[in-house]
């Protein structure tokens, strides 16, 4: 079984890989990957070296048509995980267009490609954050919850998806959809919350929190994430969305207090600056249809996990620092 993975140098796609290769004997991946700034080679290093042939990567962006063709003409595929996408909801405030040309072209090119090549599989790692934001008082969504993005970022993912449903739907492609909650763990850019404010923690910098810091996600560890899209990816039924969430909703100043209390540093170092606009208030996945229907569920709870995720930052520094320096 031969996957192409795209957008596998970032944080969710390079542990994707890791954890295909390493648990699933028979499969091949190639990794295509544009390299933008948070496509980071160094997050697979030695992978191509300890899985040989089972590895390649192809540095290519998704949205060009000539270099997919190409791409996809290399193998014949069993099929397509898409996790290329801009991400960070700030970035696409502040640059909207970024975001049309991968998330919404570069996953039309790739849908397009993928039926041509007769691939038979089709997954788009989607995120909650298409399903808009909840109250306090409301109940978790669900996949038949309305879809009602409020940021570009979320907008864009949002049209992604409906394209991908689309193909299903007009031309019988074998779609799978995926939305999860706010990831954390090994490998993540350091322009997240979790790794922001671990590494500025660190160099004893301090920790922005925006607003009040009282808004709500729902933490799920990137290897529960990725054994859930591996799951959706063999057993999910086509045309159908699969949530996956960690069951464990935390306020932001609660993570960043919980990371400042591991590290032993001072809750002086919060400072609270203007929120972001449009800043949604919380997140909360149901994630029972995925856990019935696939056999899938969070291994990790978020308060031990992001304890361990410090740990991991707090032992790789020669991953994060130059990073930072480039930001």
């Amino acid at each position: 079984m031969r996957l192409l993975v795209t957008g596998g140098c970032g944080f969710i796609g390079s542990n994707f890989i890791r954890f295909v290769l390493q648990h699933y004997g028979p499969a091949f991946i190639t990794n295509v990957d544009a390299l933008t700034y948070a496509g980071n080679p160094a997050n697979l290093s030695g992978i191509a070296e300890q899985f040989g042939e089972r590895y390649e990567f192809v540095k290519a962006d998704i949205a060009d048509a000539a270099a997919m063709e190409a791409a996809f003409a290399r193998h014949q595929f069993f099929a397509v995980v898409n996790f290329a996408a801009e991400s960070h909801v700030d970035r696409s405030i502040d640059s909207p267009e970024n975001f049309i040309h991968t998330n919404v072209v570069g996953t039309s090119v790739l849908l397009n490609a993928a039926r041509k090549h007769g691939v038979r599989r089709f997954l788009q790692v989607g995120t909650d954050e298409v399903y808009g934001s909840l109250r306090d008082d409301d109940p978790r969504f669900t996949e038949s919850t309305p879809i009602q993005p409020s940021s570009p970022y979320s907008a864009s993912k949002a049209s992604a998806d409906l394209l991908a449903l689309a193909h299903y739907h007009t031309f019988k492609q074998e779609v799978v959809v995926t939305r999860c909650s706010n990831n954390y763990g090994a490998y993540q850019y350091p322009e997240k919350l979790i790794p922001l404010m671990i590494t500025n923690a660190l160099n004893d910098q301090p920790l922005p929190v925006y607003g009040d810091g009282r808004n709500v996600r729902d933490w799920i560890h990137v290897e529960d994430h990725c054994s859930g899209i591996f799951a959706a990816l063999l057993e999910g039924k086509a045309g159908e969305v699969y949530n996956f969430g960690g069951d464990g909703e935390l306020r932001n100043i609660d993570v960043v207090k919980l990371i400042l209390a591991h590290l032993g540093k001072p809750e002086s170092l919060i400072t609270y600056v203007t929120d972001r606009l449009g800043h949604d208030w919380r997140y909360a996945i149901d994630s029972s249809k995925a856990q019935h229907a696939l056999g899938w569920k969070p291994r990790h709870r978020p308060e031990q996990g992001i304890r361990e995720t410090v740990d991991w930052y707090l032992a790789n520094r020669a991953w994060w620092e130059p990073l930072r320096r480039a930001k």
